[in-house]
């Protein structure tokens, strides 16, 4: 496993995401912005033709331009290719920022200001919060951990295990384009939809992966309730709408006891989504430490997995290159 990973992790744990530093997400979807504004007109086929075009261009982008500032640097210096690297790999991850936001929701929550946990939950979701009791609002906190340990910590090292800081970073420009652009309504549904698939493809293994880490992690953490959550999980996650998003979240649910799914609002339509989970215990700002718990032990359990695997290959390839 890389050392600039593990720094980059370091980083993020402890700098997080300052808001006035430059950002390669803000550019991404700067761009994401510009261009959609341009192409998104015409027939549903046209619409689908310059929505792949946009992906291949933003993605595209992002990983040459890493790949070659990267190497540029490492030209003039290898310690400034490696202050690059970092720098894009720590940029990719989004521990410290997903724990903040948890709990930020949890606080007020604790103390009873109910508009207060609305606000912070209105930050991270896009459903409707205004109207949300004490439960939906730590049941949108919990989903929202499950789903984006995935999206903003494990799914981008996988790609850094990889292909380094430029894949991680091209990851990071699908994921983004999929949440700008994966809207199923009339502006979106065409315009959006490579980028939505292929969002899939890429979180496909990393959240299935994640699934099992989290359960690992459950081992370790108190108060969880691990029997029954794989096959609850296994049962339950097929049938969230998304491929992946429905994987951390069942097992999320099984291990804290609790049911997430149901029904949340968007600009004031209701929307249906499985129940995961059994309601063993009705939801608080408490379920949100305890996920967020499960968060920190299942990306670790991940990193050290994936860095021993990393190991194994290196030296299985090793040895193939020394025979032949």
């Amino acid at each position: 496993m890389s050392s600039l990973i593990l720094l980059a992790i370091g980083l993020d744990l402890w700098l997080g995401d300052p808001r006035h530093w430059p950002h390669p997400v803000i550019l991404m979807g700067n761009l994401i912005s510009a261009l959609e504004r341009r192409w998104n007109h015409g027939g549903d086929y046209s619409r689908r033709i310059k929505g792949g075009l946009l992906l291949v261009i933003v993605v595209g982008l992002s990983f040459g331009l890493v790949w070659g500032a990267i190497a540029g640097l490492n030209l003039l210096s290898p310690w400034l290719g490696k202050a690059a690297a970092l720098y894009f790999l720590y940029s990719a991850l989004a521990i410290r920022g997903l724990r903040d936001a948890a709990l930020a929701i949890a606080r007020p929550l604790t103390e009873g200001r109910l508009s207060d946990a609305r606000r912070c939950l209105g930050m991270i979701v896009g459903r409707d919060t205004a109207a949300l009791d004490e439960a939906e609002i730590a049941r949108g906190a919990v989903e929202s951990v499950a789903e984006n340990t995935v999206d903003g910590i494990t799914a981008p090292l996988f790609w850094a295990l990889i292909g380094g800081a430029p894949l991680a970073v091209a990851y990071k420009a699908v994921n983004t384009l999929d949440s700008m652009l994966g809207h199923r309504n009339a502006r979106f549904e065409d315009f959006g939809k490579a980028a939505a698939r292929l969002d899939d493809l890429a979180n496909w293994l990393p959240a299935r992966l994640t699934t099992a880490c989290l359960w690992l992690a459950g081992w370790m953490t108190p108060g969880t309730r691990r029997r029954g959550a794989l096959a609850g999980t296994w049962r339950d996650a097929p049938r969230h709408p998304s491929p992946n998003a429905g994987w951390p979240e069942a097992m999320m649910a099984w291990l804290l006891g609790v049911q997430l799914g149901g029904i949340s609002h968007y600009q004031g339509v209701p929307s249906h989504r499985a129940l995961l989970g059994e309601p063993r215990e009705c939801l608080d700002a408490a379920h949100i430490h305890r996920a967020v718990r499960l968060m920190h032990g299942g990306w670790l359990v991940f990193l050290l997995l994936g860095g021993l695997a990393s190991m194994a290959t290196s030296a299985v390839l090793s040895e193939v290159t020394g025979i032949w």
